[in-house]
């Protein structure tokens, strides 16, 4: 992996990017090719056997097990040291050492990955390096430990040489392979005198010590009172020469063959054959030579068991217990003889795992019941022994039934989460989909109601039947709606578990009222009762209390008095949350009195119950994904650390799985927590509970149990593997852990906790800049978008490689050169405060030489992280030093390079340090360099268990810390060559002409000949990337469409994406996932490795589409339109030329080449203009200017956001209404198309936008214009794939705003209206198949979709609830109807709006009198249906005059910010007086200062009181009041597709 050699250059700056440590090769005896890295230990060579363990902490403990005598140990997570080790002359009440397994390390030597120079734990007394130096153990780093644990699984344990500074002449022979299982390595490891612990305790214990560990002896001593004989392994149990009273006698673990301890064996016979026979337990070895004493045989396991997730099967129950092991021979259960029976076996390989004795007190287990390192599930045996040696009667155990009498479901209903918003995003898509995959599999009819019409959940295509819902309702997720449904369908049960609060919320009401159980459904998985006992504090306090757990102070309030009376009683600061709400909604921390009544206000706008918390900031914050089954059997898949220390929300914090910080004990004391915590509580299925974890001691507290599917635990699940969705709905059915299978490797069990033998980092995405007035601070409440999740096996690699997921404009993590940190901030203060930049400001201050001590004194975030980041400063600052890439690899350049790219650098990132121009020749000169150096990223499998064991996934993530990839590529003669490409051409089964393919990718020596071919290499697709506020679920649904149709038309599909929310990142969408960067560099690198036919850029959104030109320009075949193409629709300029070429009408614009230009432009069209970008998503950095001040201040901003594109000023056209076209081409014909209209007019960001489907006020002559121009615009792009285009109409004048040549965000909406999926259509055409349009006649479809917007205003501190040109919504939903009225009523519902029922009372304040002319038909139905109408004083004064007279009640405005006594507007609101508020505002335009009317809408937002902005939708909803539109019957989209029409058929 490492090249070998003097790694120590002269002194030329750049030696923070050698590697530290002398040279090291581990030989083996196998004869394949020397393992070379760097050594960490001491300066010796050793021989040994070399061994794999699949742990992930506690390598202390592993160091001094007897047990590795003899072994060199391989560690497979791949970064060691973190956490330093503990102090030696720590003894314990035994004399022992206190954190150790014996007195002296007993391994031979040492290999892992990744070594930790610096460490960080409170415990620490010195580094490992230092402690293996003391103990003369050599160690060596630099190790493609994975590729090492796959050769041993495949050809069985095999002996080493471990070389430090080799010499070239050093020959290495078999004599040189010392065989340490020759040796009677227990007799190298036993006690030589017998030494009593526990004197004068009670029952006398004999105990062979063959090898024991400590924690067994304090197990016996210490825990159950023995007085504990410890004999050497030959002890004459016969002769009894120290004449040991004994009642038990224990055979400990330890090294080597059982069949070289004859003398042990021997007096094991003798106990077992005296006449009043004792009671014997074997532990590990123990169980060997037990076995072996009883006349069975014993074998050596092909490479052994060493780890701590092995689970076991207790045969006389059927429980399945999580064990530590470490053994390289195992009893062979078909020797037993007569009376013994096996006791235990292991659920994955089957070997055994315990003897017993039918009628005598005889047992012997393989595992470590003790466990150190690792979980004590199976403690419980040492009271069983201890049982045996006092005459207790043991508890008879049986298995408890409930296989034989689980409930047979056969329908049903499972709530989805809706809309997409803050705090409950793409992550239940996900587990929606899994849940209904694993309830199909059972042959279990699914009803699913959720109206969030992006989602792949949702889907219902026939093709794909065996994975979606049998029937979908779009209707919001209301208690009301999801009994209509009950009643309706008759499903005998309900998963409430799987939608988020949202859906956990419907059923906690629906059973509370009785409704469920009167209806006969059964809440499947965790009950109720349970759920409430985890979300009401109080009730979860006294659980805990039950079962000797604390959480932190808390106390619960039901009024502002109550909680100043809780706050007081636990002393500012304080944590103040709203009960039962998401993502820490309506939650912040209080200082003082004021503070408090002022948030207390906000949370019960949200709750009726208010949570008051000890502040404990600075502690760290943990997490554990609990798994279990109605049998009891309990494990942990994840835990996960956060970055950040408590105080900010989980979601809002970067979090690594799994921990890095943590002991052994640490670890396991949490987890053993955990299960005791799950147990208690009766949770059945997924749950979470989070922890605080004081950094100085092994103090901790539970902050809280999530007993649902969570944020956490999709990325549990991909950061694992593990799929929990799917597993946790097998458990809701009443199937047990032990019998569901491992989806990855197929053969082990489900019933196991994954080993990882790499690093997950987690980081939020944000989009708070796109908001005024909003705070970026963050807190106790969720304010992220979205997310990404990064892999590899070094905490610098996956920073880095986060960072730049996150934000693609970034080429690493950089402080100074990232542009993010605020200048007119001092550096303290941004490190003191939490923000949505941090992180950038903390390595701004790492980069200007500040101490890591100095950063955690301000952020208190953990050293060791600190540490990681620090590397990257100093590397940085080496780089920057070297004028040019020679002088940076003049020297150790392949080690220099390597370095650079294990810390996570990009090509572009060590470019623009070397000072290169900013543009794709400088990247590629890098990259260039790199691969002819050789330093080339390996492609590894996540499987779930470190490589123990085969993989049948093709899970994957590249990484440079390693030296061969896990799958075998394609060889090809030629690599990629920069040269331009023509978009995909059809192929036919014999290609009759070669030259259509010439311009292709020079990644092969051939190019496809046959279609057959160009299947067989695959069809790479680019995924979404992270949620954000114009990207969202909808692009992961045009993937995941992508995908399918590929595999169905037998296309061997590749996909890349790095959002773990996301179905298309599930293991089994594809044939082969990449979660990785959706960079120019990795894209390159996977497709040089892949080979493919083609790239697919159009599904995922503005991220891939970006990618078109570089990819194409570096020689890579873009499937469907051209780059070039892509690019001319989108550079405004040119796309404004070419419609002026067309004789296409658009608003006038003009390219900004200087400020003064666009303000002579501004004044010769007149104000308002538009301000755009180009290449960007969701209208980034657009703004309308309607006054001089506000565009020379736009102009400005528009210009960071794309300096090297270019600017357009556009006229701004009021009042004119849009349209949107989205439609499949091939070859610039179109094929299909889709009209859709906005409700609202010109001016709110189609993302924002109200769209009806089929539109349905456009006049004939509009669509006939429409059409034409989206016709000769296909034709002008030689469009082929998926495009949108978007057209204003004022009268019957068409003009074109913008076309994107990639899939938009209506395509899930337009494609489940009409019944015809417009991507798999698209997907055809780019591949360059046969395709047929759908029949689609959008005159004759006799219903109506309406998509409506989901905002998270209630989350964004400060934000204005108003729409604009800049998109601001984070979701979307969609409902269908009859008419329009009732499709736009039901969606606006599904947002969470509330109809104004509680008072019937409404505040309008309407800004223009020509608002207030266009709204008064709608004022009067309001009026007219009974609503008590209030106004501000303007609006008030215009609905009352003579003519009009509606009795509006006048309420103040507020002033200064106040809410001005009982007749205010804002008084009004903080009473709860008001239950809606219609505020139509100037609209487009954006104010940076602040208003009353922004006042009056932050108010309803913050009191949950329901609000409206646009005047179109006030009138539609008045309009659907009066019709009486709420009283719509629930019906499925499949009673609308059967609709019949008139004069057509699909």
């Amino acid at each position: 992996m490492y090249p070998l050699g003097d790694n120590k250059s002269d002194s030329d700056g750049l030696e923070c990017l050698d590697f530290k440590g002398d040279p090291a090769i581990l030989y083996l005896a196998d004869g394949s090719l020397p393992i070379r890295g760097y050594s960490f230990g001491a300066d010796q060579s050793i021989s040994g056997e070399v061994v794999f363990n699949t742990g992930m902490v506690g390598y202390p403990e592993a160091l001094t097990d007897p047990s590795y005598r003899g072994q060199i140990l391989v560690l497979t997570y791949p970064l060691i040291g973190n956490y330093g080790v503990p102090d030696e002359s720590i003894l314990d009440s035994l004399g022992l050492p206190a954190y150790f397994e014996s007195s002296s390390i007993h391994i031979s030597g040492l290999v892992v990955s990744s070594y930790s120079w610096e460490h960080s734990h409170w415990a620490a007394q010195k580094t490992l390096s230092k402690w293996l130096k003391d103990n003369n153990v050599p160690a060596i780093y630099g190790v493609d430990t994975r590729a090492l644990t796959k050769n041993l699984r495949e050809h069985g344990s095999i002996l080493g040489r471990l070389v430090v500074n080799p010499t070239l002449k050093e020959e290495i022979t078999p004599a040189l392979f010392d065989d340490p299982n020759q040796r009677n390595l227990v007799k190298e490891v036993s006690t030589k005198s017998v030494v009593v612990y526990g004197r004068g305790n009670s029952p006398k214990i004999i105990a062979y010590d063959c090898g024991v560990k400590y924690n067994i002896i304090r197990y016996l001593v210490q825990t159950h009172k023995v007085e504990l004989h410890v004999v050497p392994f030959d002890y004459d149990l016969q002769k009894n020469p120290e004449n040991i009273e004994w009642q038990g006698l224990f055979i400990s673990n330890g090294p080597g063959d059982p069949t070289m301890c004859p003398q042990t064996i021997k007096s094991l016979q003798y106990a077992l054959k005296m006449e009043n026979p004792r009671p014997i337990f074997g532990i590990c070895l123990g169980n060997q030579l037990l076995a072996l004493a009883s006349g069975a045989k014993t074998f050596k396991l092909k490479y052994g068991n060493r780890g701590m997730n092995q689970p076991c099967i207790d045969l006389r129950t059927g429980r399945c217990y999580i064990t530590p092991q470490n053994h390289g021979y195992a009893v062979d259960s078909d020797t037993l003889s007569e009376g013994w029976k096996p006791l235990f076996i292991n659920a994955n390989d089957l070997t055994n795992e315990g003897i017993v004795h039918t009628n005598k007190p005889f047992f012997s287990v393989q595992f470590h019941p003790e466990a150190c390192g690792g979980p004590l599930d199976t403690a419980f045996l040492f009271e069983k022994f201890i049982g045996h040696v006092g005459n207790i009667p043991q508890p008879l155990v049986l298995q408890d039934g409930k296989a034989y009498t689980r409930q047979v479901y056969k329908k049903v209903l499972l709530v989805g989460s809706g809309g997409l918003s803050i705090g409950q995003a793409g992550e239940f898509d996900y587990s929606g989909s899994q849940c209904i995959k694993a309830l199909k599999e059972e042959g279990i009819e699914v009803i699913l109601i959720n109206p969030n019409i992006a989602t792949v959940q949702t889907s219902q295509e026939a093709k794909e039947a065996n994975r979606g819902a049998d029937r979908v309702y779009f209707l919001p997720i209301r208690p009301s709606v999801v009994m209509d449904i009950i009643k309706k369908e008759k499903p005998d049960g309900i998963i409430v578990s799987m939608g988020g609060q949202t859906a956990l919320n419907v059923g906690v009401e629906l059973w509370k009222t009785g409704q469920l159980q009167a209806a006969g459904v059964d809440v499947l998985g965790t009950q109720i009762p349970v759920i409430e006992a985890t979300e009401d504090r109080e009730i979860f306090s006294a659980k805990l209390k039950e079962i000797d757990e604390t959480i932190a102070l808390s106390y619960s309030a039901t009024n502002i008095k109550e909680a100043l009376e809780a706050a007081n009683k636990i002393g500012y600061p304080v944590l103040v949350r709203a009960a039962f709400a998401l993502g820490g909604l309506g939650s912040g921390f209080a200082a003082n009195d004021e503070e408090m009544k002022n948030l207390a206000a906000k949370a019960f706008a949200s709750s009726d119950q208010i949570l008051i918390d000890q502040d404990l900031r600075g502690w760290k914050e943990l997490e554990y994904e609990v798994v279990r089954d109605s049998s009891d059997n309990c494990i942990t898949v994840c835990n996960m650390e956060n970055f950040d220390p408590l105080g900010i929300h989980t979601g809002d914090s970067i979090v690594v799985a799994p921990s890095q910080t943590l002991t052994n004990r640490e670890y396991f004391m949490l987890r053993r927590t955990a299960l005791k915590v799950v147990r208690h509580l009766g949770i059945v299925g997924e749950c979470n509970i989070q922890y605080a974890l004081n950094p100085e001691s092994e103090k901790y507290c539970i902050i809280e149990v999530n007993a649902r599917l969570s944020r956490s635990s999709a990325l549990a699940s991909k950061a694992t593997g593990y799929p929990l969705a799917y597993v946790a709905t097998k458990l809701s059915l009443g199937k047990d852990l032990v019998s569901i299978r491992n989806s990855v490797t197929k053969t082990t069990t489900a019933c196991f906790e994954p080993s990882l033998d790499y690093c997950v980092l987690k980081m939020p995405r944000w989009d708070l800049r796109k908001f005024q007035h909003v705070s970026t601070e963050l807190g106790s409440s969720m304010l992220s978008v979205g997310e990404v999740m990064a892999i590899g096996r070094t905490f610098e690699e996956v920073i880095q490689k986060a960072c730049r997921m996150v934000n693609p404009a970034l080429a690493g993590l950089d402080g100074e050169d990232s542009n993010l940190i605020e200048d007119d901030i001092d550096l303290e203060t941004q490190l003191k405060t939490a923000t949505d930049t941090r992180l950038f400001a903390v390595q701004t201050a790492l980069e200007k030489g500040w101490t890591v001590d100095a950063v955690h004194a301000a952020t208190k975030i953990d050293r060791w992280f600190l540490t990681k980041l620090a590397n990257i400063a100093q590397m940085r600052s080496a780089v920057k030093k070297c004028r040019n890439l020679q002088e940076l690899t003049k020297t150790n350049g392949v080690e220099r390079m390597r370095s650079l790219k294990l810390a996570g650098f990009s090509d572009k990132q060590i470019a623009c340090y070397l000072g290169l121009p900013n543009d794709l020749s400088s990247e590629c000169r890098v990259r260039d360099k790199r691969k002819a150096l050789g330093v080339l990223p390996c492609v590894k499998q996540i499987d779930t268990l470190a490589a123990e064991y085969p993989a049948q996934t093709n899970y994957l993530y590249m990484t440079y810390a390693g030296q061969e990839d896990d799958l075998e590529f394609s060889e090809r003669p030629t690599p990629i060559t920069p040269s331009y490409q023509s978009s995909s051409s059809r192929l036919t089964d014999s290609l009759d002409s070669p030259s259509e393919f010439q311009r292709r990718a020079r990644r092969y020596g051939s190019v496809p000949k046959t279609m057959q071919e160009a299947k067989e290499r695959g069809v790479m697709v680019l995924g979404c990337g992270a949620y954000c506020i114009g990207s969202s679920v909808e692009f992961d649904w045009c993937a995941v469409s992508c995908v399918r149709q590929l595999r169905r038309d037998g296309f061997k599909s590749i996909i890349i994406n790095y959002n773990p929310e996301t179905v298309s990142t599930d293991y089994d969408e594809s044939d082969q996932l990449f979660f990785e960067e959706l960079s120019l560099e990795r894209v390159l690198d996977i497709y040089e490795r892949e080979g493919p036919y083609g790239i697919v850029v159009s599904v995922g959104g503005q991220i891939p589409n970006n990618l078109s030109g570089p990819l194409a320009e570096c020689g890579a075949t873009i499937l469907g339109t051209s780059a070039s193409d892509i690019e001319r629709a989108e550079d405004r300029r040119q796309f404004s030329d070419m419609l002026d070429n067309l004789g296409l009408k658009q608003p006038a614009w003009s390219v900004l080449t200087s400020k003064d230009e666009a303000h002579d432009f501004a004044k010769k069209v007149g104000f308002p203009v538009l301000v755009r970008p180009s290449f960007v998503l969701s209208g980034a950095a657009m703004r309308v200017a309607s006054s001089e001040t506000q565009l020379r201040n736009f102009l400005a901003l528009a210009a960071d956001v794309a300096a090297d594109k270019p600017v357009v000023v556009t006229k701004f056209i009021v009042n004119a209404k849009e349209i949107e076209f989205d439609a499949v081409a091939y070859n610039g014909t179109i094929l299909n198309y889709a009209i859709g209209e906005h409700l609202e007019n010109a001016g709110v960001h189609s993302g924002d936008a109200t769209v009806i489907l089929p539109a349905q006020k456009l006049y004939v002559n509009t669509i006939r214009q429409v059409k034409k121009s989206a016709s000769a615009i296909a034709k002008a792009l030689r469009i082929t794939g998926p495009f949108n285009i978007q057209f204003m109409a004022k009268g019957n004048d068409v003009q074109c705003i913008e076309c994107n040549l990639r899939a938009s965000r209506t395509f899930p909406f337009v494609s489940k209206t009409l019944n015809a999926n417009f991507i798999s259509l698209a997907t055809q055409a780019m591949c360059g198949l046969d395709v047929t349009p759908y029949r689609i006649s959008l005159l004759d479809i006799d219903y109506v979709c309406v998509k409506a917007p989901m905002f998270s205003f209630t989350r964004l501190r400060g934000a204005d609830p108003t729409l604009g040109v800049e998109m601001a919504s984070t979701g979307e939903v969609a409902c269908f109807g009859e008419d329009t009225h009732e499709a736009f009523l039901q969606s606006l519902l599904s947002t969470g709006f509330k109809l104004p029922e509680k008072n019937r009372s409404i505040l309008f304040s309407v800004s223009s009198e020509s608002f207030l002319f266009e709204f008064l038909p709608a004022a009067k139905i309001f009026k007219d249906l009974g609503y008590t109408c209030y106004g501000t004083p303007g609006t008030a004064e215009w609905y009352n005059r003579e003519g009009r007279d509606l009795g509006l009640i006048s309420l103040h405005k507020p002033v200064n910010g106040e809410d001005n006594g009982e007749n205010s507007a804002m008084d009004a609101l903080k009473a709860g007086r008001i239950d809606m508020v219609i505020n139509i505002s100037e609209g487009a335009t954006r104010k940076e200062q602040i208003t009353d009317g922004y006042l009056i809408r932050r108010a309803a937002v913050d009191f949950g009181v329901s609000l409206i902005t646009n005047v179109k939708c006030a009138t539609m909803l008045a309009e659907c009041l009066e019709r009486q539109s709420d009283k719509a019957v629930p019906r499925h989209i499949g009673e609308f597709y059967i609709k019949p029409t008139i004069g057509w058929q699909k």
